[in-house]
């Protein structure tokens, strides 16, 4: 498979990918270095939780859901918006879900 850039991505206005065909580990640690971070396990551990979200619920979730949803997967501590905050500031679940290659999340501005 040829190497991706960020330029070779078909993304919307706001970054998120077009097609969620088109995302995978590399693709991930583009978008991620788009938004500045460097993805440890910490991150790939979230973004397999959303992304396991949008498989058992067909959509991308807004902030409340996902702090639920991560606590019930990954324990009380991580599901906690001061874990995310902390990791994903400004708004942990739309940055979390491009970053997933997923759509943005409908109640998230």
């Amino acid at each position: 498979m040829p190497e991706s850039t960020l330029s070779s991505l078909s993304l919307d206005p706001e970054g998120y990918l077009v097609n969620l065909d088109d995302w995978n580990p590399e693709v991930a640690s583009l978008l991620a270095s788009d938004e500045q971070l460097v993805l440890t396990d910490q991150y790939w551990e979230l973004i397999e939780t959303i992304r396991c979200f949008y498989q058992e619920f067909d959509h991308s979730p807004a902030m409340r859901p996902l702090i639920k949803y991560i606590a019930m997967k990954l324990g009380n501590e991580k599901g906690r918006s001061i874990y995310l905050m902390q990791l994903l500031p400004g708004s942990p679940a739309k940055r979390l879900a491009r970053i997933a290659g997923l759509p943005k999340p409908d109640n998230c501005l």
